[in-house]
């Protein structure tokens, strides 16, 4: 009966996906007598958590009731009061939840304050389910750090255009469409200089339904985004562009001068320093960076080791050529023994294409996000 109240509690969390950041996702149910008498989710960063929709839900019900929570309630002040007081006032007997809040300022503190109070807690109810629920939250929380998440479109013999160059379309609208409904969770959406001369894309999230536009980061070492480009013109969600010391000052002032954000990052020699680039969105708050680049983009993100999951779409289309490119460019990988891994895969039909997921093997804070999902109970 745990794990099945954990579900529905794990269900109702994702009803506010994409809307919390930088906050996790959580949700909460509360039981008492065997029936469900209060629910909540946390809706999104500076109003009220999981536990206190649920509570209000339940009212005088929640007295001698069991809490199921997706999350180690919190202990400490933010822009809410803490969760752990206010199960404790309700005088709730007992509190599953599903793991502990990598958060410092929480981190074991509610649970210890609730069984201070005389609360029954119990730990772990469905962890590894809970961690991956919040795999952005607790990547950027641990390290600071973006959750990178790569997405590539291709044919069935690897190609993301003809050798024409032309790319529309690879992928059927189905799957365009389900495009759509990532960017709409993640924070931001990433491309290359590339993209935008050759595709002048908006970046934006298109949904039939109400949808949500990442902020649009442009990587340009040289500042070569066209004033009239799509990304500087509309202001349908905000633009950042990187650029390299190496970028020349007149076309930096121009793009600021039409009220793009223009950040200056250290040369390399491939252009723009993205280890340094990811750390400073993730000083922002960008929990989360969706990568819709071509082959270089593709191959730096790569390359830095700043990509924690992988969206593959296959066409069951063959367009051929030596000439035509893939979707990951650079040097590449001299012997196959030292490919990029992908595990946890998964595949699955959409519209006529097939979509592969998986996460890359030894991806950054990769131990921590097993570790909050090791099953615990005390």
């Amino acid at each position: 009966m745990d794990e099945y109240y954990m579900r529905q509690a794990l269900t109702i969390a994702q009803y506010a996906s994409g809307r919390t950041s930088p906050n996790p996702l959580v949700g909460a149910v509360i039981v008492k007598d065997g029936r469900i008498v209060g629910q909540g989710w946390h809706r999104k960063a500076g109003t009220p958590h999981a536990e206190i929709h649920a509570l209000a839900q339940a009212g005088d019900l929640a007295k001698d009731a069991t809490v199921y929570v997706t999350l180690e309630p919190c202990s400490h002040y933010g822009r809410t009061g803490p969760c752990a007081d206010a199960l404790i006032q309700a005088r709730i007997k007992k509190v599953v939840s599903a793991m502990t809040d990598p958060n410092p300022e929480v981190a074991g503190n509610g649970l210890a304050k609730l069984r201070a109070a005389g609360i029954e807690v119990v730990e772990g109810i469905l962890a590894s389910e809970a961690a991956k629920l919040n795999e952005v939250f607790i990547k950027w929380i641990v390290t600071g750090m973006p959750f990178g998440v790569l997405k590539t479109a291709m044919s069935l013999d690897g190609k993301i255009a003809a050798y024409t160059g032309h790319s529309k379309w690879i992928t059927s609208s189905a799957a365009r469409e389900h495009v759509h409904k990532l960017r709409d969770t993640y924070d931001g959406i990433l491309v290359g200089i590339g993209t935008v001369l050759a595709d002048d894309p908006e970046l934006t999230t298109r949904l039939p339904e109400s949808g949500q536009n990442p902020i649009r980061i442009i990587v340009d070492s040289m500042a070569r985004t066209p004033l009239t480009a799509k990304v500087v013109t509309d202001n349908q969600a905000p633009t950042i562009i990187a650029v390299s010391s190496s970028a020349p000052t007149e076309r930096v002032a121009a793009l600021r001068n039409r009220g793009v954000e223009v950040l200056v990052l250290e040369q390399t020699p491939i252009g723009v320093n993205l280890r340094h680039l990811f750390k400073l969105l993730g000083e922002r708050r960008i929990t989360s960076v969706f990568i819709e680049g071509g082959t270089a983009i593709n191959a730096s993100v790569l390359e830095a080791n700043l990509i924690d999951k992988v969206h593959c779409f296959i066409a069951p289309k063959i367009l051929g050529g030596k000439t035509a490119p893939s979707p990951v460019g650079g040097t590449g990988i001299p012997v196959v023994d030292q490919a990029i891994l992908l595990e946890e895969t998964t595949a699955e039909l959409i519209g006529t294409d097939i979509l592969i997921t998986g996460y890359i093997t030894g991806r950054e804070g990769q131990d921590v996000h097993r570790t909050c999902g090791r099953t615990r109970e005390s």
